[in-house]
């Protein structure tokens, strides 16, 4: 018998050889039903893997994470199976699940497919999925496999191979269907019940524009037809919210072929987003107890070698530039350069925690196929801050900034969210990650004890942990149900002590901190971009470019609507002054498509009365106010937002 030990920490004993989804149906039919994998000993197994030793076990279903990618993995798969049945000859590169879906790189050998074949395959997947062909697994050896894609005259899985050690190598089949792949896969085919193809694109072999370019074709699926469409729904509103084009129509940001891809150039209106973000995290950083630091955008090629950037991050980073004999890198990240503030501090335990906050503009260098409006670039500007605590203040403060990321959701109206809780592997410690399991067990139990007291929803995912520590990226949703990667929370344990951090504890020894990386507001760029499509441009009006348009009947009226406008300056509102030849009916009509919150009409009678006729975007008459009350309306309905606890 072998013990397994549920989530809860509940303990059963079962028969060894058990499966997952034998372990599923002893609990309850439904639950079977319902499991698409299982996470044992924290790694991602077939519901139908047996389990021969004592493990702990997490049944997955269409919730979790995890299971979407099993999901989708097993659907590319599937996808290859109808592709062959349209397209003899077909050779597969690789076909990996994405954050919604998956795309499978096929070499044609000269047949054309196009987006007018889609619906023939998607028909041909249900057909498939409905016969629920069992996805199995078969380890086999490196020369078997070796020979089966020889006799095939399949390049591309005979190029993979070369990777892989003999006795690491396993083999998938679904129905008429075999394919080198490491797993996981859904118990059988029956629980895709719906197929959509997405679109088409090109993709070189290995990402290596030598070799040779193959099709990549994207797709999802979906265990309820009602799932997809209510997906395709959510992507024809993420049409109309694309950040690129709300952003284009309201002069937020722009790029331009000789600044360089991927570098955007942001418009005044996008310059008041950015001061008004700024604005808010100062204030909220100075009342946390942070202290705001500056440093330069490049570095020496030293700092990052000891840091440890350069052997886990150099493909990420600009190359270098030489000078005096020096080679200079642009600054990826802000960490060295804090690092290096603190140690010229020279703190005793008496000073800490110290709080150095920055939003400092780093660089990275994004593969041109990965750039994507402001959500992928190569510019950013990071709500950057480093924390240095003992370890008896550890839990208090990475607490605290989970607790601003909640104090932001608020006022950001994000009511979706999850921490996700990333932990290294062992088995990469050296390579991926900093060797050391004495302090990666110490961190991580110390992460996971503050995610649990505090009662904040977490998932924990393994595998994606910084090469220096655990940390925490924060999902969120926005209003349409898009998931976004915001913000992260790191723990570092390692990079203080290759710079010599230290400070004087308690007993006239030097210790080294810990270390907290923090971006509750991640990127300048992603947040913007995020926002513009949760608000779809309707900002608050806190945060709105222009706050209010100030609308003249007509021209007798300008110099009035000026003084208007000179009197909502004063009291700090941002305004727009229409005094285009145009009608009234025109100009609020604009008004409405460019979003501003609030629109002023004057007239004879408001210029008689000193007052101003107010409309509300997308809510109609307010009725009339003296300037001094209208400026008290806004100002107002700004401290409601703001001052959430």
């Amino acid at each position: 018998m072998i013990k397994i030990t549920f989530p809860d920490k509940n303990v059963r004993e079962y028969p060894e050889g058990t499966t997952s989804l034998e372990i599923a149906k002893s609990i309850s039919e439904g639950l079977a039903r319902n499991v698409i994998s299982a996470k044992v000993n924290g790694e991602v197994w077939d519901a139908t893997r047996p389990i021969t030793k004592d493990s702990t076990l997490q049944l997955l279903t269409w919730d979790d994470r995890e299971a979407k990618s099993t999901m989708w993995h097993s659907s590319a798969h599937l996808m290859a199976e109808a592709l062959e049945f349209f397209y003899p000859g077909i050779k597969f590169g690789i076909g990996p699940p994405i954050d919604n879906g998956f795309y499978y790189d096929v070499d044609l050998g000269g047949q054309t497919i196009s987006s007018d074949d889609f619906k023939k395959i998607e028909d041909k997947m249900i057909e498939l999925a409905k016969q629920a062909n069992k996805y199995i697994r078969k380890e086999i050896s490196k020369k078997e496999a070796i020979e089966y894609f020889k006799a095939k005259g399949d390049e591309y899985k005979l190029d993979l191979l070369n990777d892989l050690e003999d006795g690491s190598i396993t083999f998938y089949q679904q129905g008429n269907f075999i394919d080198l792949c490491r797993g996981p896969h859904i118990p059988d085919t029956g629980l895709i019940k719906a197929a959509k193809l997405m679109n088409i694109a090109g993709a070189y072999w290995r990402g290596d524009e030598k070799n040779k370019q193959l099709t990549r074709i994207y797709g999802i699926t979906f265990p309820k037809k009602s799932q997809l469409d209510e997906y395709l729904t959510m992507l024809e509103e993420a049409k109309k919210r694309d950040h690129r084009k709300i952003g284009k129509e309201m002069e937020i940001f722009t790029f331009d072929d000789d600044v360089g891809p991927g570098l955007p150039l942001w418009m005044p209106n996008g310059a008041v987003l950015i001061e008004q973000l700024e604005k808010l995290a100062k204030k909220t950083e100075q009342e946390a107890g942070f202290q705001r630091v500056r440093t330069p955008h490049i570095a020496k090629e030293s700092m990052y070698l000891t840091s440890g950037h350069l052997p886990y991050y150099a493909e990420s980073m600009f190359p270098p530039m030489e000078m005096d004999g020096e080679k200079y890198y642009l600054k990826a990240m802000n960490c060295p350069h804090h690092h290096k503030i603190f140690k010229e501090l020279n703190p005793s335990y008496r000073d800490l925690p110290i709080r150095l906050a920055e939003y400092g503009t780093c660089y990275r260098y994004e593969q041109s196929g990965e750039l994507f409006g402001l959500m992928r670039v190569r510019c950013l500007q990071m709500n950057d801050a480093h924390i240095y605590c003992t370890r008896e203040q550890f839990a208090q403060e990475f607490n605290a900034v989970n607790e601003m990321y909640l104090k932001y959701f608020r006022i950001f109206n994000i009511d979706k969210y999850v921490m996700r809780f990333s932990t290294h592997e062992p088995k990469k410690r050296g390579s991926k990650y900093v060797d050391n399991a004495d302090l990666w067990k110490e961190t991580e139990d110390m992460v996971r004890q503050v995610l649990i007291d505090s009662k904040i929803p977490y998932v924990e995912i393994a595998d994606e942990a910084a090469f220096y520590g655990p940390k925490i990226d924060v999902q969120v949703w926005s209003a349409i149900g898009r998931e976004f990667t915001l913000a992260t929370n790191q723990v570092d344990f390692a990079v203080p002590g290759r710079f010599g951090l230290t400070y004087k504890n308690s007993q006239n020894q030097m210790e080294t901190p810990i270390c907290i990386h923090r971006a509750p507001l991640g990127t300048h760029e992603r947040f913007i971009g995020f926002l513009i499509e949760h608000f779809a441009g309707n900002f608050p009006i806190w945060l709105a470019p222009k706050q209010v348009s100030i609308l003249p009947i007509s021209d007798k009226y300008n110099d009035y609507a000026k003084s208007v406008l000179q009197l909502l300056i004063n009291s700090d509102i941002r305004g727009l002054l229409d005094i285009r030849d145009e009608k009234i009916g025109k100009k609020i009509r604009d008004a409405e498509i460019k979003k501003v919150p609030y629109m002023l009409i004057v007239g004879e009678k408001e210029f008689a009365e000193h007052t101003v006729s107010v409309r509300k975007h997308g809510g109609g008459d307010l009725g009339t106010y003296t300037i001094s009350d209208f400026a008290k309306l806004i100002q107002d309905e700004i401290n409601n937002i703001l001052n959430v606890k």
